[in-house]
């Protein structure tokens, strides 16, 4: 203060003309004009654009890929079909074994290549070539029809041993009559036009309503028994609340939906919020069914918020563990619904391994025994399914009538959808 204002750009004592940054040797700043800023901005984002559309397009050449295979197996069974309508005495399924032979079951290749009918075929051309003629044309017939029942014997122990359901020849596989009827939708309606199934999910089946989309190839996936993603088993999850209303079981049983709380979704903080969210909206006495994927298997955790228990049900074979994140994700949700309802809580939620359900026999049926289990629990009005599944009561398989129980409820109910037009 006694010495006085301060004159910016002088520094005091060294002489008029010295600014502090010549008498201290500072750099001189470098000065960014707005173009060159703008530029790197555009740069990086740029950048990350390029990357957001390489991913989508490798995305979309995976999914025409498997379109166009799917539409090449309809056009050939139509083009079967006008063969039959024209030729007289034309047998389709001389040819089908060609165009459907299953990569799962190479013994299918045995089988379309020593059809008695191929034979007679290059016979009679030959002979007609040659300006030749059979002496007893009847006989030549007779001869004819008995291969033609042996190789239909044939193709019948061959439908038998394999079971295996190849995408798009569907007239060839051993389905259910409404997965058929949905594939031939896909053919005829989804494929040529390029569309999907949309239609609404209401808000009482997870807690808000969202909208659901079901691809052709989730359609034909799920018919040839393949590996089933979430959005099938939402849907599934739909028509069992159905069976819940029907039956005034709403108030005992829920759904959390398995697209947002499965691996990849986001944080394990952001599934726990979902999760916690979810048992909010109720009084806590329900319990909740949670299929999860921690990665290309599908299990089923059971939450009961009110007793802080959470049940555990693994299809495959073996002493199963339940995955290190998913437990993380519910033991979050619980803590955060205790705040909520003002409890304390316990120290460490009760994780509970079912281990007697019924165990999957390969590596692909794991969406489908979910289903099942969800099936079996709800349709208990008891909801016994803790003594039900209790350690060594029924570890074999389902029987496949069992699935495709499930399968066939899941195939009427999307038709009942296309029916009503509601996508």
């Amino acid at each position: 203060m006694a010495l006085g204002p301060e004159h910016p750009g002088r520094l005091r004592g060294v002489g008029a003309g010295v600014s502090p940054r010549q008498y201290f040797n500072l750099p001189k700043p470098q000065r960014v004009s707005f173009d060159d800023r703008l530029k790197d901005s555009l740069r990086v984002l740029l950048q990350e654009e390029t990357k957001k559309m390489e991913a989508k397009a490798r995305k979309e050449a995976l999914r025409m890929e498997a379109r166009t295979k799917q539409l090449v197996e309809a056009e050939r069974e139509h083009f079967l079909s006008q063969l039959s309508q024209l030729i007289p005495n034309f047998d389709p399924s001389m040819l089908k074994p060609r165009i459907s032979q299953s990569p799962k079951n190479p013994m299918s290749d045995k089988a379309s290549c020593s059809g008695g009918d191929v034979r007679s075929l290059h016979l009679e051309d030959d002979t007609a070539k040659m300006g030749k003629h059979q002496p007893d044309e009847e006989k030549e017939e007779e001869k004819r029809d008995e291969e033609k029942e042996e190789e239909k014997e044939k193709e019948d122990e061959e439908k038998h041993d394999d079971k295996v359901i190849e995408v798009g020849a569907y007239s060839n596989m051993e389905a259910l009559s409404s997965l058929k009827t949905l594939c031939r939708f896909v053919d005829t309606t989804l494929l040529p036009e390029d569309k999907t199934l949309q239609f609404t999910i209401d808000k009482e089946v997870f807690g808000g309503e969202r909208d659901t989309f079901l691809l052709p190839e989730d359609i034909t996936q799920f018919a040839g028994m393949e590996e089933i993603g979430a959005t099938v088993l939402a849907v599934y999850m739909r028509y069992l609340h159905d069976v819940l209303k029907q039956a005034n079981m709403c108030s005992m049983v829920g759904f959390i939906d398995p697209a947002t709380v499965s691996a990849n979704s986001g944080t394990i903080t952001e599934r726990s919020r979902l999760v916690a969210a979810r048992l909010q909206k109720t009084d806590g006495e329900q319990l909740f069914m949670m299929p999860y994927n921690p990665g290309r298997h599908w299990i089923l955790l059971i939450v009961r918020a009110k007793k802080e228990t959470v049940y555990f049900l693994d299809p495959l074979p073996g002493h199963r563990v339940v995955d290190e994140e998913a437990k993380n994700i519910v033991n979050s949700a619980l803590k955060i619904y205790n705040t909520h309802i003002a409890r304390a809580g316990r120290k460490n939620v009760i994780w509970k391994t079912l281990s007697g359900t019924p165990k999957q026999p390969s590596n692909v049926e794991c969406g489908y025994y979910v289903m099942r289990f969800m099936r079996d629990i709800i349709m208990d009005p008891s909801l016994g399914f803790e003594n039900k599944y209790a350690k060594g009561n029924q570890e074999a398989s389902y029987p496949q009538e069992a699935i495709d129980e499930v399968r066939n409820e899941w195939a009427e109910f999307v038709f009942q959808i296309i029916k009503q037009g509601n996508y």
